[in-house]
């Protein structure tokens, strides 16, 4: 099915609060890794929302297809790429590398959706405009992560967490453009179902590879039940809704700004202290924006 963008005011307002949403996930995953195996972690996070979002589903009627064309292989697919890959490789990769890096290589879903876009979604086009705002806004999250997100963490396997969190990235673009290229499907229902599939897949491989789990303490328990309801379980409701309106590629303007909340956030909270290149790598993350939406921004200050 083709759809047509429509990006609104409420289109920016839902980017902004899913890269503030995201942008402090790291910092909760870390604190999660100190008393829970990591494919636990992402087991426990899925579930939460799972359980969550089919209670808001069935209360909401359980549609799903608004047409006659189904397309149930897609839906496993964007259960498997949005949420349980992701989540486990993000886990088990955030042991070894540093979260700079697992900063970084959540702003590349943005160069990675682009390309996917152009060939797989109609009205999706890569135009130089697009490729030169990518590439700036891609800079100035390298120029805000600094070295630090090269810096080796010395762990042994620090070479495969690094892979693992750009094999996330890779998934997270990847189902946003089938999600993109479903047919006419109820939207509530598209954030549901496939968490029904992600567990499937990472409950057992939890229990495969990292067998039963120890009871966890009431604070672990609150850090996975706000992973499960807030960034994965309410933020996926928002993601279908601005992917399904606006398009993958807009949707991918999130991920430059996951850096810049996890900085921010980490020295409110963590006492961290700021780089001193914050406001030259916004500068450039925000000029990135504004190239790639250049159409978008037109529109929306012409009509305003």
């Amino acid at each position: 099915m083709q759809h047509s963008n429509a990006i609104t005011p409420l289109s920016w307002l839902a980017i902004l609060v899913l890269g503030l949403t995201w942008g402090g996930t790291f910092l909760v995953i870390e604190l999660a890794l100190e008393t829970l195996t990591p494919f636990w972690i992402a087991a426990a996070r899925i579930a939460f929302a799972t359980v969550l979002t089919l209670g808001i589903w069935a209360l909401m009627g359980r549609k799903i297809w608004h047409g006659p064309e189904r397309a149930w292989g897609a839906l496993v697919v964007v259960g498997a790429t949005s949420s349980a890959i992701p989540f486990m490789l993000l886990s088990w990769g955030q042991q070894f590398v540093s979260s700079g890096f697992a900063g970084v290589s959540m702003a590349a879903v943005a160069l990675l959706v682009l390309p996917l876009s152009h060939f797989f979604v109609a009205g999706e086009r890569m135009t130089h405009r697009r490729i030169l705002g990518l590439l700036i806004g891609f800079g100035g999250v390298l120029l805000l992560i600094g070295a630090n997100a090269f810096t080796s963490t010395g762990a042994a396997l620090e070479t495969q967490g690094r892979l693992a969190c750009l094999g996330a990235a890779a998934c997270y673009a990847i189902g946003s453009v089938v999600m993109r290229r479903l047919p006419p499907i109820d939207p509530i229902g598209l954030a549901a179902v496939p968490m029904v599939f992600g567990s499937a897949i990472v409950i057992p491989a939890a229990y495969l590879s990292e067998g039963l789990p120890q009871i966890p303490e009431a604070r672990t328990l609150l850090i996975l039940a706000f992973l499960g309801l807030v960034p994965t379980a309410g933020a996926n409701f928002l993601r279908v809704w601005v992917i399904r309106t606006a398009g993958p590629v807009f949707m991918s303007l999130t991920n430059y700004q996951v850096p810049v909340w996890s900085v921010l956030l980490g020295a409110l909270i963590l006492s961290e202290p700021l780089p001193g290149s914050l406001l030259m790598a916004m500068a450039l993350i925000l000029a990135g924006v504004g190239l790639t939406q250049y159409g978008a921004l037109s529109r929306l200050f012409k009509r305003g």
